[in-house]
């Protein structure tokens, strides 16, 4: 079984143009991740992109890189286009890192295709437990409900579990984080269906793969990163960096 990484980088997001080449400490976003990536202990890393200019930003600086069509209404469809052309067998694993997650570390990759000894998996995440009660009711922010066995039963954007009694004991809060991966199997049988209600409801693309009976298992973690998703995200990442 390999494990490989894969980088969705588009340039056109709504929230942020542009982000894969914004500078975080005298380096391109995506030459940040790249990096932190290569240094796990994932057998090649690739990014994939829909545009000239972050092709050649990974080429510059001495990356893998892949075009891909500009069409593709998700990270997991980027993904699926370039695993295509890597020659995988069916158990092998991709995994798919945000190129706005420049915490990013070998530890969280580590923890996440270590769920994969266990044969029933075939699509993995990972988790952490909110540390900041404000967070956890920001709709950017995306939340878990784990079953016991770690597979997940919802994500949302809603702070879920609600607790509607205050004075029971509380209960763990998860955020999601933006990390997954996939047997190649799986990978090509998800990146076949076609958008769920669920999904529709809460711009979800996970949402259409457990709608449609697809088990996610999630690791928890204590990831303190900060996922980039708009100019003031980059301006809090450089300022806290300039301090260390």
């Amino acid at each position: 079984m390999k494990f490989v990484g894969i980088i969705p980088a588009r340039y056109a997001s709504t929230r942020f143009p542009g982000k894969p080449l914004a500078i975080l400490q005298g380096k391109p976003m995506i030459q940040v991740v790249y990096e932190r990536v290569k240094a796990s202990a994932l057998s090649q890393v690739v990014v994939a992109t829909d545009h000239p200019l972050i092709q050649q930003c990974v080429l510059d600086f001495g990356g893998e890189v892949a075009m891909t069509r500009p069409d593709h209404p998700s990270g997991t469809d980027r993904c699926g286009e370039v695993a295509a052309t890597l020659s995988l067998n069916d158990e092998d694993v991709i995994v798919n890192i945000q190129g706005d997650e420049p915490g990013i570390s070998r530890q969280e990759i580590d923890l996440l295709t270590s769920l994969f000894q266990r044969p029933e998996v075939c699509l993995a995440t990972l988790v952490k437990p909110f540390t900041d009660e404000e967070r956890a009711h920001n709709p950017n922010v995306v939340k878990a409900v784990l079953a016991d066995n770690g597979k997940v039963l919802y994500f949302s954007r809603y702070p879920i579990p609600f607790q509607r009694d205050p004075g029971q004991e509380p209960v763990t809060h998860y955020q999601h984080l933006g990390i997954y991966a996939y047997r190649y199997k799986t990978l090509k049988a998800i990146t076949q269906l076609p958008p769920s209600s669920l999904e529709k409801t809460e711009k979800l693309e996970q949402l259409r793969w457990l709608q449609n009976g697809f088990d996610i298992y999630a690791a928890s973690c204590h990831y303190q990163g900060i996922g980039i998703d708009t100019p003031e995200d980059l301006a809090l990442y450089n300022a806290q960096h300039s301090k260390l």
